[in-house]
């Protein structure tokens, strides 16, 4: 191996090595209230679908735990649990309307780069779970708007 590219994979480790000293990491605090949920089904595709960034119980990959990587994830979790998080429940602040239940019936909830990975497989909702949450989720907080009666959460 000539010289040079020993010395840029030298560089090039000292910087990985230096990079997982910066630290932006993914914690979980205590959980403070969860929703009362409408049945513990609904729950438990809210946690495959959702806790990873929604609430204090995310549970990462071990490529996860990796800079840079970890500081996208520990943001995305930061934003999620700013948007919502199902950990520290408040009434007052999720009573909203049903947005969530519209934001999986749209399809913007699990985002689709989320499901690529094989380690987040569970968060692949199939229809019928798809529509099960929505409802579900509709049932815990209220109607989604733009949901019009007598209309299936999938919109048929």
């Amino acid at each position: 191996m000539p010289r040079a590219a020993r010395l840029g994979l030298i560089v090039v480790v000292v910087v990985f090595v230096a990079l997982q000293l910066v630290p932006k990491r993914v914690s979980n605090p205590a959980v403070r209230a969860e929703p009362p949920w409408d049945k513990p089904a609904t729950r438990q595709l809210a946690v495959a679908a959702c806790f990873n960034c929604h609430s204090n119980r995310s549970h990462l990959a071990w490529f996860e735990h990796v800079a840079p990587l970890s500081w996208w994830i520990a943001g995305h979790v930061d934003d999620g649990r700013g948007k919502l998080n199902f950990s520290e429940y408040d009434p007052n602040r999720h009573g909203s309307g049903g947005r969530i239940a519209r934001e999986v019936q749209k399809g913007s909830m699990p985002p689709a780069y989320y499901t690529w990975f094989w380690q987040h497989g569970e968060a692949k909702l199939s229809p019928a779970d798809k529509d099960a949450l929505i409802t579900g989720l509709t049932a815990t907080f209220g109607p989604a708007v733009g949901v019009r009666e007598g209309r299936g959460p999938g919109g048929g």
